[in-house]
């Protein structure tokens, strides 16, 4: 693996995050069909970019979403 792979995995990521809802990790590996290693790869690369939030409601079920930046 390379960081150009790593870096299209995280394109494939964050077209599926870019819907707007949340996402569980399950759900998030199955419609990205992304082993386990490159799916954290890539959640990796987005959140060391600040691109990804992550989120553990009430049932501790785990989510990743889409972060956004707004700059004035």
């Amino acid at each position: 693996m390379d960081k150009y792979t790593i870096g299209n995995n995280a394109g494939i990521v964050w077209t599926l995050l870019n819907d707007g809802k949340r996402w569980k990790y399950e759900d998030l590996k199955a419609a990205s069909a992304l082993s386990d290693r490159d799916l954290n790869a890539a959640i990796g690369w987005l959140a060391r970019e600040d691109k990804i939030y992550f989120e553990t409601d009430s049932n501790n079920a785990e989510y990743l979403y889409l972060s956004l930046n707004i700059y004035y």
